[in-house]
C-alpha cells in the first residue's frame, strides 16, 4: 500500500461496492429467465415472476449502468444509487399494492391485478429490497470515505 488516500478510498468504497453488487443483481435477474432449472411448469421463474424480453431488457439496462456507474467511481455510484434506490423502492411499493409495476408499464397497460396479497407481497420482494439497497448505499457509507481520505 503506498500510503495514497485516493488509493485506499476507491479500494473501499460503499458506493462503488453498492453499484457492483446490484450490477450483478440485476443481470443475474435477467438471466433467470433463460435457465429452465429457474422456471416452473407455467414459464414463471422461482413459480412467481412472468418475465418477458421488455422486463429482461430493463434488468440488462439497469445492470450494466449499475456497473458502469460501479467503474467510473464513487461519484458515478452515488448518483445511480441514488435515482436507482428510490425508484426501484417506490415501484416494489407499488407492486405491492397494485400487483403491478409503474416501470414494465404493467400498471398503465393491466391497471390493478386480482393477485393474492401473498403473491403481490412476494413478487415484490426483489424491489423492494434493491430499492432499499440503493438507498442504504447511495446515501450511507460517506463518514468512512470521508474518514478514509483524511487519513
Amino acid at each position: 500500500m503506498s500510503g495514497n488516500p485516493r488509493e485506499i478510498d476507491s479500494a473501499m468504497d460503499p458506493q462503488r461496492l453498492g453499484a457492483a453488487a446490484l450490477a450483478v443483481a440485476l443481470l443475474f435477474a435477467a438471466a433467470t429467465n433463460y435457465v429452465p432449472a429457474f422456471k416452473d411448469e407455467g414459464g414463471k421463474v422461482f413459480g412467481l415472476f412472468a418475465l418477458d424480453v421488455y422486463k429482461d431488457a430493463l434488468h440488462v439496462a439497469s445492470g450494466l449502468w449499475a456497473a458502469a456507474a460501479a467503474a467510473l467511481g464513487r461519484g458515478a455510484s452515488r448518483t445511480f444509487l441514488r435515482i436507482f434506490g428510490p425508484v426501484y423502492l417506490v415501484d416494489g411499493i407499488v407492486g405491492v399494492v397494485t400487483g403491478s409495476s409503474f416501470l414494465d408499464l404493467s400498471l398503465l397497460i393491466e391497471g390493478i391485478r386480482p393477485t393474492p396479497v401473498i403473491i403481490k407481497v412476494l413478487s415484490s420482494i426483489p424491489h423492494l429490497l434493491l430499492g432499499t439497497a440503493g438507498i442504504l448505499f447511495g446515501w450511507g457509507g460517506q463518514g468512512r470515505a470521508a474518514t478514509l481520505r483524511s487519513a
